[in-house]
């Protein structure tokens, strides 16, 4: 019987990349997003090409809707096997800049977002009485700390405790808890953040310059694809991890050393 995966934020990016591995690992998907159009046009897109897949749109930061997104995968597929908890955003602020509402947005996606998911996820495999797998976004900024972007870097320092802290309540009913910690990727995300960084620059810097300082220091001489990242989450979604949990790991071609 094909395993069950929810990948929340795949509409596109990173998430999108997940999803597409997962399906070739022979995993029926549940696509989520908060952008109905582009969730949709993703949808029609897989399911043409034959996979089997389903959308469904939800804010990760609503407890309410990811009870709701684990039971539309549940009633659909009849079951629920990997949780990937992808859905995130980026904020690129001065420190003597950052605002309460920058704060509330970013913590409230990032790290409620993957609260809620891991609860909605948990409480679904150990009503099956199953193993499972909750799989989060962290990042290189989960293990350090960059300037301009001390925002999202909390966050995904948050994520990666929240990781740890998980995965050693929920060892006993066998399910583990991991998270991947991508580096520089040519995403949207990190067209923005390129031009936050030119804007808060004061003229120091022109468009394409931060993206290209940050990848300069990658040991393996090139910015990182969405297949570097699904490389290591199908790993984590499959029976071969099973002795894993609590682990935030890198996956940035070198360039954050832990």
């Amino acid at each position: 019987m094909s395993k069950v995966a929810v990948v929340t934020g795949s509409a596109g990016g990173l998430g999108r990349g997940i999803a597409e591995r997962l399906l070739k690992d022979g995993f029926k998907v549940v696509l989520h997003d908060i952008n109905e159009t582009v969730l949709n046009k993703t949808v029609a897109e897989l399911q043409g090409e034959g996979a089997d897949v389903i959308g469904v749109v939800g804010d990760v930061s609503s407890a309410k809707d990811q009870s709701n997104l684990v039971d539309k995968a549940v009633s659909k597929f009849g079951k629920l096997d990997v949780f990937v908890n992808n859905a995130g955003v980026d904020a690129v602020t001065p420190f003597l800049k950052i605002e309460e509402k920058e704060l509330e947005r970013v913590f409230k996606i990032n790290v409620n977002g993957t609260v809620f998911g891991t609860q909605a996820a948990a409480k679904q495999f150990i009503k099956q009485g199953t193993k499972g797998k909750i799989i989060n976004a962290c990042s290189i900024a989960g293990h350090e700390s960059f300037e301009m972007l001390g925002t999202y870097c909390a966050s995904k320092h948050a994520v990666r405790s929240f990781t740890h802290t998980a995965a050693k309540e929920l060892a006993k009913h066998q399910i583990t808890v991991n998270a991947y910690c991508p580096g520089i990727a040519k995403t949207e995300m990190w067209d923005r953040i390129d031009a936050a960084m030119v804007k808060h620059s004061d003229g120091q810097l022109k468009p394409g310059e931060p993206f290209a300082n940050f990848t300069a220091g990658i040991a393996l001489q090139r910015y990182q694809q969405p297949s570097d990242v699904a490389n290591l989450v199908s790993f984590l979604a499959s029976d071969e991890s099973d002795y894993i949990t609590g682990q935030a790991i890198l996956t940035d071609g070198g360039l954050v050393y832990r």
